[in-house]
């Protein structure tokens, strides 16, 4: 009996000695260290699985088993955190549970494109800046996203950081954003919509985004862009044969303009244009995919924000001369 207590009693020392030891143990890290943001309401075993993701060569399920017999897993809080090479599994737990992060923010605008937050990235301070040499291509390879089109791809939101975190991992949460939106928005999609993929949803979601000055009018274009798809018209779409002109785009979009073919011309080309052309919000998505029922297929902009709608040509032309070509006084 006094052998079995003392082998029990040595098997117990053996495996609390193991446990302190792989809390104190430095953990095996990038050599650059690693990174994560963490948002609020984020789960304790998500968090865990999102540090192995970001690079710390750990099993995500002592990690989470850590944070729940430590007592603490629901103290973690929302922010930036870095580790540095040295910092032990208890260090990690410590710096989350103390919120030991000062933060600050980046906004990505609804209706930006990838250029202009890429150049809102590049001014943000206090973010690690190690994709100023990244060509696009490049840099969504670094995000995981090779192949892929960044233009359309980031949820516009506020975004947290700390200081040094890289601007890369701000896009990455950014591109995930947008996933989990879009992923969710098409499974509750309105039936029967003329759109083969949420990439397609994506792609209408930045036209719509673009053409609304007021917010009351977002679901009523997404309809008359939803019936021309349906009839296959041409979509004539000014903002996206702006995107087409690229930096040759002057601030003056002139009739031959509308001629000069890109795949972005939605008057030379019918159908949707090959990428998004700006990064739309949330309400844009819902409008792309739950539309307004309407006859109209035309839309021109009244000069306040606001669009006339009209169900044929003739009546779209006397909008046209009306708020356009100022025949007649608004």
């Amino acid at each position: 009996m006094t052998r079995a207590l003392l082998l029990v009693l040595v098997t117990g020392l053996a495996v609390a000695g193991g446990v302190a030891w792989w809390l104190q143990r430095p953990l095996p890290l990038p050599a650059a260290g690693a990174e994560l943001s963490i948002e609020p309401g984020t789960a304790p075993r998500q968090i865990a699985r999102d540090w192995v993701a970001a690079g710390v060569d750990v099993d995500e399920r002592l990690l989470y088993a850590w944070f729940r017999v430590s007592g603490q897993a629901r103290q973690i809080r929302a922010g930036s955190y870095r580790l540095q090479p040295g910092d032990s599994v208890r260090d990690l737990l410590q710096r989350m549970v103390a919120g030991d992060s000062v933060m600050q923010a980046v906004r990505l605008i609804d209706g930006w494109t990838f250029r202009r937050w890429r150049e809102e990235l590049a001014r943000a301070p206090g973010l690690r800046h190690e994709a100023a040499h990244l060509d696009d291509a490049a840099l969504m390879a670094a995000l995981g996203l090779a192949g892929r089109a960044p233009e359309g791809r980031f949820l516009p939101d506020t975004y947290l950081y700390g200081p040094g975190v890289s601007e890369l991992t701000v896009m990455r949460r950014a591109a995930q954003a947008m996933q989990r939106t879009l992923d969710a928005a098409w499974a509750q999609r309105a039936p029967d919509l003329p759109l083969r993929s949420p990439d397609e949803a994506l792609i209408l979601a930045s036209l719509v985004e673009k053409e609304t000055g007021l917010a009351a009018d977002r679901g009523r274009i997404a309809g008359v862009f939803i019936n021309r798809l349906r009839l296959g018209m041409p979509l004539q779409t000014d903002p996206s044969v702006i995107y087409g002109l690229g930096t040759a785009f002057d601030g003056d979009l002139r009739r031959a303009d509308l001629r000069r073919d890109t795949p972005w011309n939605t008057y030379t080309r019918r159908g949707l244009p090959p990428t998004p052309i700006a990064m739309p919000g949330r309400a844009a998505l819902q409008a792309a995919l739950h539309p307004e029922a309407t006859r109209a297929l035309y839309f021109v902009a009244r000069g306040d924000g606001s669009s006339v709608f009209s169900d044929d040509l003739a009546a779209h032309n006397r909008a046209v001369d009306r708020y356009q070509r100022r025949a007649s006084p608004p």
